[in-house]
C-alpha cells in the first residue's frame, strides 16, 4: 500500500497524523473514534480551521488504520463530501489567444504542447526529448498518475515545429529544462509562464497549467470524440472523473434556444 502513494503524500498524511496524535498525546490508533469525531467538529466548526485541514486529517487517519488491519475504525471516520464544483475551460479562440501571447518560442511551444496532449504538469515537466516520436505521431508519457505509461497523441503543427524548437532551446535530456541544462523545469517556473501569458491577454478566466488539461478534454469531447478514448488520453482509472467534462461541454445547449429571445417587443 506504501509503495503506491507518492513521496509527497506520504509526507501530508505523516505531518495530518502528527498533528492528530500531539493534540492527544496518543498515537491514533489509541483514540476513539468518538473522540475524533469531537475533535473533527471542534476543529471545523469551533476554531475554524480549513476543510483542506479535515480532509488531509481523515484520509491519514484511514491510511493508518488500514496499515493496522482497523478496516472497521477506518469507515467509521466521517465521510467526506465532494465540493460539486465544474472546472474552468477556456474556448479554442481563447486558447489561441494564450499560446501567442509569450515572447519567447520556448514558452509559446510550451503552453502549447501542454494544451496538444492534455498533460498534467508533472508530465509535462517529465517528457524527455526521446519520450516524443514525430513518425508515429505519440508521446509516451512514463509513470504519469497512479505511475502508469501511456502514449497520448502529438500534434502535427507542434511534431513539424519540433525541430525549429529543439535547435532555437537546445534541451540536453529534457524537452522543457530550467536554468540548469538536463534538468527538468520546476513546477512554479511553469506557472509562472502561463501566470505572465495570461496577463498579456484580455482572458478574465481564473487560469492555471490544469486549465488546459480541462479545455483540451471538453474541446475533444465536443468535437465528438468517445469518452472512453478521452479517458485514456487522459489517463483516468475511472470513467466518472472524466464524466465530469459532460457537464462543461456547450456543444449540446447550444443547440436550445432560450425563451428570452421569442420576446421581440423587449
Amino acid at each position: 500500500m506504501v509503495k503506491q502513494l507518492s513521496k509527497g503524500l506520504l509526507t501530508n498524511y505523516g505531518r495530518s497524523l502528527a498533528y492528530v496524535a500531539l493534540h492527544f498525546n496518543r498515537l491514533p490508533h489509541h483514540i476513539s473514534i468518538d473522540e475524533l469525531n469531537a475533535y473533527f467538529y471542534r476543529s471545523t466548526e469551533v476554531e475554524g480551521k480549513s476543510i483542506s485541514y479535515f480532509k488531509h486529517a481523515v484520509f491519514a487517519l484511514r491510511f493508518w488504520f488500514r496499515i493496522l488491519g482497523m478496516e472497521d475504525a477506518a469507515i467509521k471516520l466521517p465521510s467526506i463530501k465532494k465540493n460539486q464544483t465544474l472546472p474552468v475551460v477556456l474556448s479554442k479562440q481563447e486558447c489561441k489567444q494564450l499560446f501567442k501571447a509569450p515572447p519567447s518560442f520556448k514558452h509559446r511551444y510550451l503552453l502549447a504542447f501542454a494544451y496538444a496532449a492534455g498533460l498534467r504538469m508533472n508530465e509535462l515537466r517529465l517528457i524527455k526529448i526521446s519520450d516524443v516520436d514525430v513518425n508515429r505521431k505519440c508521446i509516451h508519457i512514463r509513470q504519469g498518475k497512479g505511475k502508469k505509461d501511456r502514449y497520448v497523441v502529438l500534434s502535427k503543427l507542434l511534431a513539424d515545429r519540433l525541430g525549429m524548437y529543439l535547435a532555437e532551446v537546445n534541451p540536453q535530456v529534457y524537452l522543457f529544462e530550467g536554468l540548469t541544462p538536463g534538468q527538468p523545469m520546476g513546477e512554479r517556473s511553469i506557472q509562472y509562464v502561463i501566470n505572465e501569458a495570461l496577463k498579456r491577454t484580455d482572458i478574465k478566466k481564473s487560469a492555471s497549467m490544469h486549465t488546459l488539461r480541462h479545455s483540451y478534454a471538453t474541446h475533444l469531447l465536443e468535437a465528438g470524440t468517445d469518452l472512453r478514448y478521452i479517458q485514456e488520453l487522459l489517463g483516468h482509472s475511472h470513467s466518472k472523473t472524466t464524466e465530469i467534462y459532460t457537464h462543461v461541454s456547450t456543444k449540446s445547449i447550444k443547440n436550445i434556444k432560450s425563451p428570452f429571445d421569442d420576446l421581440d417587443n423587449y
